[in-house]
């Protein structure tokens, strides 16, 4: 690709060579790793290694790995474990609370050591991504389509049942969550068509799907879905109203982070009681609208999930003191397992449960108790680390950015640019690279991706939809 500077990929590694230099001083050593990573986002989407794609505007390309994939994935993994730290600093928000139990100064050690692993997680990516980068290349086909908003709901209306039914059939099943997935970015994306095309009957069936994936979402006892929700409808309706769009789109995100972990909180708790998800939804708002001491309770909540739940620091820190230590290196036997779960159950019976597959590595770093009904499977970031330890992180990231701009790239070749390609088919099908999750899982829901991909592009093809450019 043009415009790339190749020797100016150190900049990517400069905060984890920095911090490691002052390793000895922790929390100077976590500091610089944690401002590490917005150092990496500004030197990459300033464009000073590669230029930065500019066939289209930054608004419609926002879905593209190297923003959407990097800012979510980065993030999560190597932005949020400012709150756990200033916790065990003894503070609360801004207010100096002291530390509840007692906190050794060991603990410092074990964050920075974590940080730094993060920041070099974090430059592997995004060499990734950009490696993986080239010039748009012209395209080979084109998409026919008079109503471009007809076309997305018609996708997001035959996925959404055709996704529910494999679900129920085990030789289909790992078809469904991948048809789910593309029925709700089509619905999504289809509504804001809808908006700009002012159809009103579109606008009505668009905003029903909506409505079902907001419910569904609501269901799941998960907030990441919700967020979800909100955050895609904004940017796609970004190219529509323009920066308009971004004050009602962080207010949105805004009130959804901090009245999220209370819903979901009550939600599990009601749930946990025998109760069934659609009245667990129900009485969890209903507690909230009902609560006089909400704004309290809210904050709380709040803390707890910045500091437990939404960075896994803690667990991370868990795994480092483990290994290799007292449990040796899983070199390449966790890749080996997750090639086996791509292996379906219907031509393989005793195939091993995946689920246990993965926590059995839970258990034996006591991250949980075996006895415990919560699964805390491990990251991405520290499966590579139980591998090979820094250099396993180092490899696995860089490969994670790398396939993860093929696959866009991948799709914009298939389906006829960034639009039907990377906004549709690789947002809607690889959903699971936005977040990441244990190797095992990952690998199985990646190959079934594009797997489902290339079934789509036949079908596009043989309905007209799609046609090759002579």
């Amino acid at each position: 690709m043009k415009g790339t500077k190749h020797i100016y990929y150190i900049l990517l590694y400069l905060p984890y060579l920095l911090s490691v230099v002052f390793r000895s001083l922790p929390h100077s050593s976590y500091l610089i790793a944690w401002l590490g990573s917005f150092f990496i986002f500004f030197v990459c989407f300033k464009g000073f290694i590669k230029k930065l794609p500019d066939d289209l505007p930054l608004f419609e390309q926002l879905l593209r790995p190297v923003f959407f994939l990097q800012i979510v994935f980065a993030g999560y993994m190597a932005c949020t474990s400012i709150f756990f730290y200033i916790n065990t600093l003894g503070y609360e928000y801004f207010s100096y609370v002291g530390n509840k139990s007692f906190i050794s100064e060991d603990i410092y050690k074990s964050i920075a050591l974590c940080q730094r692993y993060y920041v070099l997680g974090h430059a592997a990516l995004t060499h990734g991504l950009l490696a993986a980068m080239s010039d748009p290349q012209e395209k080979k086909y084109r998409i026919y389509a008079p109503s471009m908003s007809n076309l997305l709901l018609g996708i997001s209306v035959l996925c959404l049942p055709i996704g529910y039914l494999f679900s129920k059939v085990g030789s289909l099943n790992q078809f469904s969550i991948q048809l789910n997935g593309l029925s709700f970015v089509a619905g999504t994306i289809a509504l804001a068509f809808a908006i700009r095309e002012n159809k009103r009957v579109n606008l009505l069936a668009s905003s029903g799907l909506f409505g079902l994936n907001m419910l569904s979402a609501l269901n799941s006892g998960f907030k990441e879905p919700i967020i979800i929700c909100a955050l895609l409808l904004g940017i796609f309706l970004l190219p529509v109203y323009g920066k308009r769009v971004l004050p009602v789109l962080f207010s949105v995100l805004l009130v959804l982070f901090f009245v999220l972990p209370t819903f979901i909180g009550n939600f599990r708790k009601i749930q946990s009681e025998g109760v069934d998800a659609s009245t667990a939804r129900d009485k969890s708002l209903d507690q909230i609208i009902n609560n006089d001491n909400l704004a309290k309770d809210l904050q709380e909540d709040n803390w707890e999930f910045l500091t437990g739940r939404l960075s896994e620091i803690s667990m991370f820190i868990k795994y480092t003191e483990s290994t290799p230590y007292f449990i040796p290196y899983y070199k390449t036997s966790l890749f080996t397992n997750a090639l086996q779960t791509i292996i379906p159950r219907f031509f393989w019976p005793n195939k091993p449960d995946v689920e246990q597959m993965v926590m059995d590595r839970v258990y034996a770093a006591r991250v949980v108790d075996q006895q415990s009904v919560v699964s805390a499977k491990p990251a991405f970031i520290v499966d590579c680390y139980l591998s090979y330890g820094g250099i396993g992180i180092w490899i696995g990231l860089f490969l994670y950015g790398f396939i993860a701009q093929r696959l866009s790239a991948m799709a914009e070749r298939m389906f006829a640019g960034y639009f039907m390609g990377t906004a549709v088919m690789f947002a809607g099908l690889f959903q699971i690279l936005w977040r990441g999750n244990s190797l095992e899982f990952l690998v199985n829901a990646v190959f079934w991706s594009l797997i489902t991909m290339f079934i789509i592009q036949k079908i596009f093809k043989a309905r007209g939809i799609l046609y090759k450019v002579d």
